[in-house]
């Protein structure tokens, strides 16, 4: 992990928070070994996985798109995402549309920056973090900022969005 240069490296995501005006640090990561996933990230940026964050994007119907920011050692329970934003069901968007839907691929999805803002939900225990790692916009890019901040910048809600977590 080194932390990268924001001024040299300017995707939509980025260039948002730094026109917020709110703290924010980007880390860049090695891709090379195809590890993209949000576990591996803690792991390369020598985080918790409870403190990086992955973008889920979902469908509730049609042209019913919402954003999901859950922590990396989660998973989106889908019947209380579904019930916090007020549709039937939700169901996870596949992959191939993600791309024309949000402008991002699958592993540089940020909550920041999509081509539309959609309703957005962040699980509730990024509160309990001063900053947490969403992605800066593109594979092998996170950005540090205040959950808080992030929050108001894509109008989003905190809300319970998590299944408990297996005990081993």
């Amino acid at each position: 992990m080194k932390k990268a240069d924001s001024s040299a490296i300017k995707t939509n995501a980025i260039r948002l928070c730094e026109a917020a005006g709110f703290p924010m640090e980007v880390f860049s990561y090695s891709v090379e070994d195809g590890r993209i996933d949000a576990l591996s990230i803690a792991e390369k940026l020598g985080r918790i996985p409870d403190e990086i964050f992955k973008t889920l994007v979902t469908q509730g119907g049609p042209k019913e798109y919402f954003v999901f920011v859950v922590p990396a050692d989660s998973e989106l329970d889908l019947k209380k995402a579904a019930k916090i934003a007020d549709v039937k069901r939700i169901e996870m968007l596949p992959s191939r549309q993600l791309l024309d839907l949000t402008g991002y691929v699958h592993g540089g999805c940020s909550p920041v920056g999509m081509k539309k803002l959609f309703p957005t939900f962040i699980d509730e225990s990024a509160i309990l973090f001063e900053r947490i790692w969403v992605s800066g916009g593109q594979i092998g890019l996170n950005m540090a900022v205040p959950p808080e901040a992030l929050a108001g910048l894509v109008d989003a809600e905190f809300a319970d969005l998590t299944k408990p977590k297996k005990q081993d």
